[in-house]
């Protein structure tokens, strides 16, 4: 045999970056199975220990085993930390330890470091990870600081200063996993302004992205916001939109629902409004039950956890700016233009059907998901499918109390759909294709029917 002939295996950068997370998930499956990790020391399932440990890697929210009342305090640990790695990303953590260590990062680092935050070039990687870490902590330190009181004079010192960080991160990963207890989430506290604002700002710091808070922290004056990238401009008037548009529309709707906001002062059902407004966008708490929401507020939720955050935040979904670049070429189609225009720019055709491609294969898997599942599991609405299939996919970890009621195959399909959703489908599949370089021939042009 002439070994000279053999090639070794190569795994390109999106690769390691998928392998990476599963490993992560991995071993925190290995953790939360172990007897120390539950509160009466038993194992664990494995299919609900890896159910969660890939939920809070993939920072989902969606738990098959109550959070506050099976976990034992090592459990809760682990949850906690699988949420901050999943939501930072591993490669921000490695090169933060690399730093600590003094080790120098190698070009090989910088791609992996690229392909995590899903930047456009590799300068100044290392000094925007550095940046992230920074405002991570920072953010999440003000965020426990803020819950602390509310929460230490109401559990006592050490739980409370353990519930306030564990929130804190929670929200600002967007991952939406409460230790409250009993999957109540945070309806205890649908009338405390303190909780509900904090958590709330924390989900929207977090979801924004950390290249639009980098630039806007650039900033030298407020008259200098003109002067922002067009990704940060669509990212903020898309937030913006979602948000306010979220908060009236949901105000309307449940404004005499009696099951959520109908008996609320006015002021409770502001608070709830934007809450719920805010929550879809790949957090998971929420203040008012789900299952009593009218169907239009179903939907509205359906559409927003299927949107989700930014690109380059701890967030999931389909991205703010992949559907503001869908709505902007069906504008420009029906205008009649030949380029997609967003703030007097125009956008490369590439990028278009980047962004077509990518709503394709989410809602191609979203769809194929719920079909598995209606046959897996018997006998459940399809609303209530679609619903926790969507919020998988945007790593929300909204429920319409279906998730700890899924059976063993159900759990494996939501899994998968969690992990395509945090890394992104299209991330995926391309790490499984072998790219060609593009054929230099271009053949003539033809026309057919459509529409």
């Amino acid at each position: 045999m002439n070994f000279k002939n053999i090639k070794l295996f190569k795994i390109n950068e999106l690769q390691i970056l998928i392998f990476g997370f599963l490993l992560i998930i991995f071993i925190g499956a290995i953790l939360l199975w172990l007897p120390i990790s539950s509160q009466n020391y038993t194992y664990t399932n494995f299919i609900d220990s890896l159910f969660v440990a890939t939920s809070s890697t993939c920072v989902t929210g969606l738990v098959t085993v109550d959070t506050g009342t099976h976990w034992s305090d090592f459990g809760k640990v682990v949850i906690l930390c699988l949420i901050q790695v999943g939501g930072l990303g591993f490669m921000s953590i490695s090169t933060l330890i690399a730093l600590i260590l003094g080790r120098k990062i190698t070009l090989k680092e910088r791609l992996l470091i690229q392909q995590s935050l899903n930047s456009f070039n590799i300068q100044g990687l290392v000094k925007m990870s550095k940046y992230i870490l920074i405002f991570t902590f920072l953010v999440e330190g003000i965020g426990a600081t803020l819950l602390s009181i509310q929460f230490i004079p109401e559990f006592g010192f050490r739980k409370g200063l353990f519930y306030s960080i564990f929130h804190s991160i929670s929200a600002f990963c967007n991952a939406g996993i409460d230790l409250i207890g009993n999957g109540r989430s945070l309806t205890p506290y649908y009338n405390n302004p303190i909780i509900i604002l904090t958590i709330g700002f924390l989900i929207i710091i977090g979801g924004l992205g950390f290249f639009v808070w980098q630039e806007i922290y650039s900033l030298r004056d407020f008259k200098d916001i003109k002067k922002i990238s067009l990704h940060s401009k669509i990212v903020i008037t898309m937030t913006l939109f979602l948000l306010i548009s979220g908060i009236v529309l949901f105000f309307l709707f449940e404004l005499n629902n009696p099951a959520t906001m109908g008996n609320m002062t006015i002021s409770n059902k502001l608070l709830s409004s934007f809450f719920a407004s805010v929550t879809p966008r790949t957090a998971g708490f929420n203040t008012i039950s789900l299952t009593d929401i009218s169907g239009n507020s179903k939907f509205l939720t359906i559409i927003l956890m299927f949107i989700g955050g930014s690109p380059g935040s701890t967030a999931g979904g389909l991205k703010t700016t992949t559907a503001a670049l869908i709505i902007m070429t069906v504008i420009s189609v029906i205008k009649g233009r030949q380029d997609t225009e967003i703030y007097n720019r125009t956008i490369k055709k590439d990028l278009v059907y980047k962004a077509i491609v990518i709503v394709i294969i989410d809602m191609f898997l979203i769809l194929i998901s719920c079909m598995m599942l209606g046959i897996t599991e018997k006998g459940v609405p399809l609303e209530t499918i679609l619903f926790e299939c969507v919020s998988a996919f945007g790593t929300v970890g909204l429920t319409l109390n279906f998730t700890p009621e899924l059976s063993s195959v159900g759990k494996i399909i939501i899994a998968i759909l969690m992990f395509f959703g945090r890394l992104g489908s299209l991330t995926i599949i391309l790490s499984m294709v072998n790219r060609r370089i593009p054929k230099s021939i271009k053949y003539p042009e033809s026309k057919i029917l459509i529409g």
